[in-house]
C-alpha cells in the first residue's frame, strides 16, 4: 500500500487511494481483506480472493447491481425487497416500534444509544433487510454510531451489502401532524412543503436539498423519502401542507430543484457522489385528489377520485420533472404509489384497486408508457390484512384485494413492476409469493422477475457509494448536521416563506399596522383545543397550550398578561382541523362520514354531493359515503373565539392574526376583526416575529387559493387545481394563488 493510506478508528478502517482509486472504509472486526489489482484496491465482500463485477468500482452501479443479484439467493432477494418499519434510536417504550436488548426494554438494558436492538439484528441476519427506516434520533453522534453498527453488522454478512437508511422529511421547522415527523439529530430547520412553494424561488428548495444531503449523509441516510410532489388540488387533504402546491408548472420546478439538488454532488459518476442521497418521490400517481379531502391512511379515504377528468395532470410532476431530472442522475431513484384506490383510472381492465396492486397504474403507465426504470415501493402495510375496526391507523392498506392472502398480494404487485414493500419486515409472503410465482409463471421467469427488483435495489445502494464507504466519524458528524451555515439557510428560507395577507392602514394614518414597533407590550392568549385525533388515530385529550412557551424575546418586546395593557395583541393560531369520521354514527345507523370542514364555527354540508363518486369497502354496508346534511366542527374552534375576544378586548388597538396553515382557511370568520394577517405554513415562532416586528420585509405568496365560504369548496372538483371562487377582504384584496403583501 504504498500510494494508498490507511489509518484505524474506533475500530473502523480506512484507505485513501490514489487520485482515481475510491476510499475504501471497512470493520477491523468483521474478517475483510483487500483485493489489489492494477496497483488499486477493492474490498474483497464476496470472500473469495478475486476480484468479481460487483466488488469493482471501476464498473457503473448498474453493471456491479446486474452482477451481485444473480449471485443472490431467493431468500437473499427476498430480503432486499422488504423495507423496515420506523425505528427509533434509542427505541424508547413510547416508541411507534419499540425494541428490545436480549428481551429488556432500552430503560433497562443499560446499553448505550446507538445499540443496535434485537430487532434490527434480525432484521439483517435472518431476514436479510437491508433497507430501514429511521425516525428519531438522540443526536448526531447517535445516529452516526448507530449506522456503523448497522453497517458492521451487514459487512459481516454474505456478500457484504451495506445497509440503506431513509427517512422521512426531517428538517420542517414546524410538526404538521399529517405524517410521521422524523427528530433529533439537530438538522437545521426549513418551512413544509407548502412553505417551499410559497416562496416561488426553485434556489430555496436546491439550496435546502443540497443542505439537507450533506446532513443526511453525515446521519448515514442515504434515501429520502420524497419529496411529496402530489399537486394538492383537494384544500381539504390531510397531506395537504407537505405538497408543493397545486400549480403544476411551479410543482415541477421546485420537483427538479429537490432531487436535482439531493441526487447530484461532486465527485461521482454521472452526478452520483459520496454526498448523494436517493429520492423517492411521492404518491404515485398523485394522492391530492381524495375525496372529500379524506386521506388513504385510513380506510375512510381509501378513494381517490377526477370528477374534473384531471387525471392526467396529476402525472405531470412525476413524468414531466421527477423522472426527466435536469442533472445528471436524470431520474429520481425510487417513486412511491399512493394508498388510495384511484377510482376509474383504469381504462385497461376497469378494476378499482390500490394504485401497487393496478396493473394498468404500476405496469401499464409507469413501468410501460412512461419507462420508469427505478425502484417502485409501496407504502407502508399496503400487504397487510386489514383490521375489523374501520375508523383506525393500524390497519392493512390492501385496498380493493382483500380477498387475496398476503402472498397473493406481493405477487400481483410484483408481476405489476414494484420492487419493494414498506413497513414489511418478515420474508415468509415474499418467498410464498415467489413459489406461487414459479406454479403460474414458470421458475426462470419468476427468477428474472425478482432479479430485476434486487438490480434496482442495490443500484441505489452502489450509486451511494456504500459499497465502498459506508462507516461514518461521529465527530465530523456532529460538525456537519445542524451546522450554522445550515441553520442560517433554513432560517433565511423560513422568513422568505411567511405570507403577508392584510395590513390595514388605520383612518387619518399614514402607515398600516405592520410591522409593529418594537420595545411595545403584546398580549398573545393561550390556545385551547378540543379533543382529538393524532395522525395514528390515537386520543388527544382536551387540552390549553401557549404558543409562545418561551415568552416574547426581550429583543421584539414585553409580554403581558392583561390586554388593557397591551399595545397590540398576537393571536397565534391554526387552520381548522376535524375529525371526517364518526364511529358513533355508524354504530347508530349511518354512514360514519362527517364533511371536512375549513372553517371554525360549525359546519352543516347542505351543498354536498347527495351520492359519493367512489364506494366498495367490504366492511361497509352504506353504499353511498355522501355526508350531505351532517355537521362537523373543528378541534379548535376556540382560535375563532380568540381572534374576536382580543378584538373587543383591544378597542382599536392593533389585533394581529398569525395562522400556520396546514390547510386553506375560510378566513371570512375572522378577518374582518385582523388589523394584520400573517400565514405560514410551518416555520418558527422566531421567524413569525421576525416579520411581525420588520426585521424580514415579506415576501412570500400564496401557493394556494383561500377560498370564499364552504360552499364553494364543496362545488370544486378534487382534482382540479384553482377552481374555487377566492375570498376578498375588506380591503379589497384578492386571497387567490400568488397572493402577497410587502411593507412598502
Amino acid at each position: 500500500m504504498s500510494n494508498s493510506a490507511k489509518t484505524t478508528k474506533d475500530g473502523i478502517c480506512r484507505l485513501t487511494q490514489p487520485a482515481g482509486g475510491e476510499s475504501l472504509s471497512w470493520s477491523e472486526n468483521s474478517g475483510l481483506e483487500l483485493i489489489e489489482q492494477d496497483g488499486l484496491y477493492f474490498k474483497d465482500l464476496e470472500r473469495t480472493g478475486k476480484l468479481l463485477p460487483y466488488e469493482d468500482w471501476r464498473l457503473s452501479a448498474w453493471e456491479r447491481a446486474q452482477d451481485l443479484a444473480g449471485r443472490l439467493s431467493v431468500e437473499e432477494i427476498a430480503g432486499l425487497m422488504l423495507y423496515s418499519p420506523h425505528q427509533a434510536v434509542p427505541p424508547v417504550t413510547q416508541a411507534a416500534t419499540p425494541g428490545t436488548y436480549g428481551g429488556k426494554r432500552y430503560e433497562e438494558a443499560e446499553v448505550p444509544a446507538h445499540a443496535l436492538s434485537d430487532q434490527q439484528k434480525e432484521f439483517i441476519e435472518t431476514e436479510h433487510i437491508r433497507h430501514i427506516l429511521l425516525t428519531t434520533v438522540k443526536d448526531a453522534a447517535t445516529s452516526a454510531r448507530w449506522s456503523n453498527a448497522l453497517q458492521a453488522c451487514a459487512e459481516r454478512e454474505p456478500h457484504g451489502i451495506p445497509v440503506n437508511i431513509s427517512t422521512d422529511p426531517r428538517n420542517g421547522a414546524h410538526d404538521s401532524g399529517a405524517e410521521y415527523r422524523t427528530g433529533g439529530g439537530d438538522v437545521s430547520k426549513w418551512p413544509e412543503g407548502l412553505g417551499f412553494a410559497s416562496c416561488f424561488d426553485p434556489q430555496v428548495v436546491a439550496q435546502f436539498a443540497h443542505d439537507a444531503s450533506l446532513e443526511y449523509r453525515a446521519l448515514g441516510i442515504t434515501t429520502a423519502l420524497g419529496p411529496q410532489i402530489d399537486l394538492c388540488t383537494e384544500p381539504r387533504w390531510m397531506r395537504f401542507a407537505d405538497t408543493l402546491g397545486e400549480d403544476t408548472e411551479v410543482t415541477k420546478q421546485l420537483t427538479k430543484a429537490y432531487c436535482d439538488g439531493m441526487q447530484t454532488t461532486e465527485g461521482g459518476r454521472d452526478g452520483w457522489g459520496r454526498d448523494s442521497v436517493n429520492t423517492m418521490v411521492k404518491h404515485w400517481p398523485g394522492g391530492g385528489p381524495c375525496e372529500g379531502g379524506r386521506d388513504a391512511h385510513y380506510a375512510y379515504g381509501r378513494f381517490a377520485v377526477y370528477p374534473g377528468g384531471n387525471f392526467e395532470e396529476h402525472l405531470k410532476p412525476f413524468t414531466e420533472a421527477a423522472f426527466q431530472l435536469d442533472g445528471p442522475t436524470e431520474s429520481a431513484a425510487a417513486v412511491m404509489p399512493y394508498y388510495t384506490v384511484s377510482w376509474g383510472a383504469d381504462t385497461k381492465n376497469g378494476k378499482n384497486v390500490g394504485n401497487a396492486y393496478s396493473e394498468y397504474i404500476i405496469g401499464d403507465l409507469l413501468r410501460g408508457k412512461y419507462n420508469y426504470q427505478g425502484v417502485v415501493c409501496t407504502d407502508w402495510g399496503v400487504t397487510h390484512d386489514a383490521a375489523p375496526v374501520f375508523d383506525t391507523f393500524f390497519s392493512g392498506k390492501c385496498y380493493g384485494v382483500e380477498d387475496l392472502s398476503e402472498a397473493e398480494r406481493h405477487l400481483l404487485a410484483i408481476v405489476n413492476g414494484v420492487d419493494q414493500f414498506g413497513g414489511n419486515s418478515e420474508a415468509a409472503p415474499i418467498l410464498e409469493a415467489y413459489r406461487i410465482g414459479c406454479a403460474r409463471y414458470g421458475e426462470e421467469w419468476m427468477r428474472k422477475r425478482m432479479e430485476l427488483s434486487a438490480a434496482r435495489l442495490l443500484k441505489n445502494i452502489f450509486q451511494c457509494g456504500l459499497f465502498e464507504d459506508p462507516y461514518l466519524d461521529p465527530e465530523q458528524s456532529e460538525r456537519i448536521v445542524g451546522c450554522e451555515e445550515f441553520c442560517a439557510h433554513g432560517y433565511e428560507a423560513q422568513l422568505k416563506s411567511v405570507v403577508l395577507l392584510k395590513n390595514r392602514k388605520p383612518a387619518g394614518s399614514d402607515s398600516a399596522v405592520l410591522p409593529l414597533r418594537r420595545g411595545l407590550k403584546v398580549y398573545v392568549p393561550n390556545r385551547s383545543v378540543r379533543a382529538s385525533k393524532s395522525f395514528v388515530r390515537m386520543d388527544i385529550p382536551a387540552h390549553t397550550e401557549d404558543p409562545l412557551p418561551e415568552g416574547l424575546p426581550a429583543r421584539f418586546g414585553q409580554r403581558v398578561d392583561d390586554p388593557a395593557e397591551a399595545d397590540a395583541a398576537l393571536v397565534f393560531v391554526e387552520s381548522p382541523t376535524c375529525n371526517p369520521y364518526s364511529q358513533a354514527d355508524a354504530e347508530a345507523g349511518g354512514n360514519g362520514y362527517l364533511p371536512v370542514t375549513l372553517q371554525y364555527r360549525p359546519y352543516t354540508a347542505e351543498t354536498a354531493r347527495e351520492v359519493s363518486i367512489a364506494s366498495g369497502d367490504p366492511r361497509e354496508k352504506a353504499v353511498n359515503r355522501s355526508y350531505r346534511g351532517k355537521t362537523n366542527i373543528a378541534y379548535n374552534e376556540a382560535d375563532l373565539d380568540n381572534i374576536l375576544a382580543c378584538r373587543k378586548l383591544m378597542g382599536d388597538k392593533p389585533v394581529i392574526v398569525c395562522m400556520t396553515v396546514k390547510n386553506p382557511p375560510v378566513v371570512g370568520e375572522f378577518e374582518a376583526a385582523a388589523d394584520g394577517i400573517i400565514v405560514e405554513f410551518g416555520v418558527s415562532k422566531a421567524a413569525v416575529l421576525d416579520v411581525v416586528f420588520g426585521n424580514f420585509n415579506p415576501s412570500g405568496r400564496l401557493p394556494v387559493q383561500l377560498p370564499k365560504d364552504m360552499e364553494t369548496v364543496e362545488r370544486h372538483c378534487e382534482d382540479m387545481a384553482m377552481d374555487m371562487e377566492a375570498y376578498a377582504d375588506s380591503e379589497g384584496n384578492v386571497y387567490d394563488y400568488g397572493f402577497g403583501l410587502r411593507y412598502e
